[in-house]
């Protein structure tokens, strides 16, 4: 048998679920983007993990029902991953976006990796390499230049606002949230501990909703947000946790979070197939700095 062959091929499979989660998290910017001017952010965040909970339900009814002893035993965990992963994360994500650029959210989500590497050390131990360290820099600049379009000075014309501050505390929280599914119990299954939270975090996120409509808010729905929503339910909250998940298990949230940096990639790739947007030597230079970067920091 061949060991350095089956040795890598978790860790490879690892790295594609979580390109694969990125991509669809990519997709998830573009469509949310579109979405919050008609629906307000609890009640956005409310639907989206409604149709993810039920979707998901019929095939962890049966995890939960035999777990359910174990999820009980380690419920302040549950409730951790719950509480950060699914009703504060995205929903805060949502908040900044009516009060901050788009540009200061890209910019700001790119601390999450930065937050993953350190926790990770903190809580898990894990080296920071200078190989990992330099990935993490190339790709930060490949960023950087991607989202100011070539011209770093926009940077300097960036004005601090609360919108800001709400997408740093969801740059953090979802580190931390990382950080929890590594650390998951043995004797929790994946498929029950995303049942679990999903349901958790859906009631924990029900009383923000209420009193979100009752403070007046309104939101309204036709078939373009009803499709919007189908696709964050099922497309960046079911399947791209699952993926990120199973990702954390195979290669680390280090080496996950490096990956993560290919989203605005993604987004401008999408957004010119979709959208029309033109592709420069910003987007070849940028490409060329986040995957060399990721490389750099995921091959050892």
């Amino acid at each position: 048998m061949n060991t350095s062959s089956s040795g890598s091929s978790p860790a490879l499979r690892g790295a594609l679920a979580a390109l694969a989660a990125t991509v669809i998290w990519s997709g998830n910017f573009i469509v949310a983007r579109g979405v919050a001017d008609a629906v307000p952010p609890a009640t956005l965040a409310f639907c989206r993990w409604s149709v993810a909970f039920l979707a998901l339900l019929p095939f962890a009814a049966r995890s939960l029902r035999r777990e359910m002893p174990t999820l009980l035993a380690h419920k302040g965990y549950v409730a951790a991953t719950a509480l950060l992963g699914v009703t504060v994360f995205n929903t805060l994500i949502y908040v900044a976006g009516h009060t901050t650029e788009a540009l200061n959210l890209s910019l700001i989500s790119t601390f999450i990796p930065a937050f993953i590497l350190v926790l990770a050390r903190v809580f898990l131990g894990e080296a920071l390499t200078p190989a990992r360290l330099g990935g993490l820099l190339a790709a930060v600049c490949g960023v950087v230049l991607l989202i100011t379009r070539g011209q770093p000075t926009l940077l300097l014309s960036i004005r601090p606002n609360p919108g800001d501050l709400w997408m740093l505390l969801a740059a953090l929280l979802f580190a931390g949230y990382s950080i929890l599914v590594r650390r998951k119990p043995r004797d929790i299954g994946p498929t029950a501990l995303l049942g679990a939270s999903f349901g958790l975090g859906l009631a924990l996120l029900a009383p923000w909703t209420a009193l979100e409509l009752a403070l007046g808010a309104t939101a309204h729905f036709d078939l373009r947000i009803v499709s919007a929503i189908l696709y964050i339910g099922l497309g960046a909250s079911l399947a791209a946790y699952w993926l990120w998940s199973y990702a954390l298990g195979s290669i680390g949230p280090s080496k996950a979070g490096i990956i993560y940096y290919s989203l605005p990639l993604f987004c401008g790739i999408e957004a010119s197939l979709l959208l029309g947007e033109p592709v420069t030597w910003v987007h070849f230079a940028s490409g060329g700095l986040i995957i060399g970067g990721i490389w750099t920091a995921t091959r050892h």
